[in-house]
């Protein structure tokens, strides 16, 4: 029998831990039963799309003036039991930046937590690498907006991590979102039978 090698989590599954933590035991207790919704699907033509408009742009939006662009760059690290596709990253003189797409508008705490992330990845993958902040693309507007790498961003990164692992090693189903609305379009309605 082949070793499958440790357990890592994906950065996504941070952002579905933010938005509902059924999500992500969902994704890691039974991860065979996810349906492929069009929301998903529309998600990943808008970012094929947005990625091939930042071939040809400068790095004016993010208010850089040189850089080397990478296009999805693969990050794992077993120390933190993570791993991820990063859409962007800037390389410059000084600092390396990660840059998340986003098929929104708006950002929320769950794509920060997930921009951290890749954040972090950077500095465990790349030793002695500046990384400091990161860039949340939002598509739709097609704006880029700066995220801080704060102490209390690091804290709550370290948190969710730490509850993420306790999840899947007691396997134990979470309670559901307390934001109902978000039940309404979710995939795994049907898994959940206590959420009307």
């Amino acid at each position: 029998m082949l070793d499958a090698g440790p357990f890592t989590f994906r950065v996504i599954d941070l952002k579905q831990y933010v938005y509902c933590r059924r999500i992500l035991y969902y994704h890691t207790v039974l991860p065979d039963v996810r349906p492929v919704t069009y929301k998903m699907e529309a998600g990943i033509a808008a970012h094929t799309v947005a990625q091939g408009r930042e071939r040809r742009r400068t790095l004016r939006a993010y208010g850089l003036q040189s850089g080397e662009r990478y296009f999805d760059v693969p990050l794992f690290s077993t120390e933190l039991a993570l791993s991820g596709e990063l859409d962007m990253l800037i390389d410059t003189e000084t600092e390396l930046i990660p840059v998340d797409y986003k098929a929104t508008n708006c950002e929320g705490p769950h794509f920060r937590l997930q921009l951290m992330a890749y954040g972090r990845l950077l500095e465990v993958t790349r030793p002695g690498a500046v990384v400091r902040r990161g860039f949340l693309y939002l598509m739709q507007t097609r704006t880029a907006v700066e995220v801080s790498f704060t102490r209390q961003l690091r804290r709550r990164l370290d948190d969710a991590l730490e509850e993420m692992r306790a999840i899947a090693e007691t396997q134990r189903m979470p309670a559901p979102t307390t934001q109902r609305k978000r039940c309404t379009n979710c995939e795994f309605r049907r898994f959940c039978n206590d959420v009307i």
